[in-house]
């Protein structure tokens, strides 16, 4: 399969701080990719540079084979929802519609029947439909991730990154929210941005190993060495509950 997302030594710095050090990665379509690590190791940075907010210090980044500038409309983007203001007075449908706006939006800007109706699809699709007049501030952690998903789903993205979709949420709502990611993966290429490993071991195809420096891109299969290099000591993975191992026991590869 072809690469729809290419980053070849990149690197970004915070004034004199490095948050991503010389980069090499390749997505390929359909994949269905965690990007993992322990806190401030460069997760959300790696998804600002792909979604073209943030400009690397050193690298090239390619979408779809374009700079990421001429490619942005191929990505849906779903941040984490503690950034998004619960109080706000819109309720689910227009939280949606949001996703349909363009970049050269007018004022007094009116949403088209071709709008409405792939709101509806999608919606329905995600089985929010029945919230559809819900003031986002009466929903659930989970039902509000849907929402968010649906807003990123509208402009019918080739491309799905999610910026810790599943934190604060319950065991069942994170359940339900991998298993949409998997139906949906069977048409978008899916890019998680976790610090749970246990969450995503059980759901994902593949696994990036990220704190500032990329140390494994491969199987949803880890090995010891590499948690190590990644999180400064070994972990036991946790998947539905139950403390496991799921690490390879041979020596991988790291980069």
């Amino acid at each position: 399969m072809k690469n729809v997302i290419e980053m070849s030594g990149v690197s970004v710095y915070y004034d004199q701080i490095c948050a991503l050090d010389h980069i090499h990665l390749n997505i390929k379509e359909k994949e269905f990719l965690a990007i993992i690590g322990p806190n401030g190791g460069g997760k959300s940075t790696l998804l600002k540079v792909v979604l073209g907010l943030i400009k690397p210090d050193k690298g090239d980044v390619k979408v779809l084979g374009q700079p990421v500038r001429h490619s942005q409309s191929a990505i849906g983007y779903v941040p984490q929802f503690s950034s998004f203001d619960k109080q706000f007075p819109i309720d689910v449908t227009d939280v949606v519609l949001m996703g349909r706006l363009s970049d050269r939006i007018r004022l007094f800007h009116s949403f088209t029947k071709e709008d409405r109706e792939i709101v509806e699809k999608v919606m329905k699709q995600l089985e929010i439909d029945g919230l559809k007049n819900r003031q986002i501030g009466q929903l659930s952690g989970g039902q509000l991730q849907r929402v968010l998903i649906a807003r990123a789903l509208v402009t019918n993205p080739k491309i799905l990154m999610l910026d810790e979709p599943t934190a604060s949420l319950d065991a069942n709502a994170k359940t339900q929210i991998y298993a949409i990611l998997k139906e949906l993966n069977q048409k978008v290429t899916v890019v998680v941005v976790s610090h749970d490993m246990g969450a995503v071991s059980s759901h994902v195809n593949r696994i990036a190993c990220l704190n500032k420096k990329l140390y494994y891109h491969g199987e949803a299969q880890l090995n010891n060495n590499v948690v190590r290099q990644v999180y400064g000591c070994p972990i036991d993975l946790i998947a539905h509950g139950i403390p496991h191992r799921v690490l390879k026991t041979h020596e991988g590869e790291v980069s």
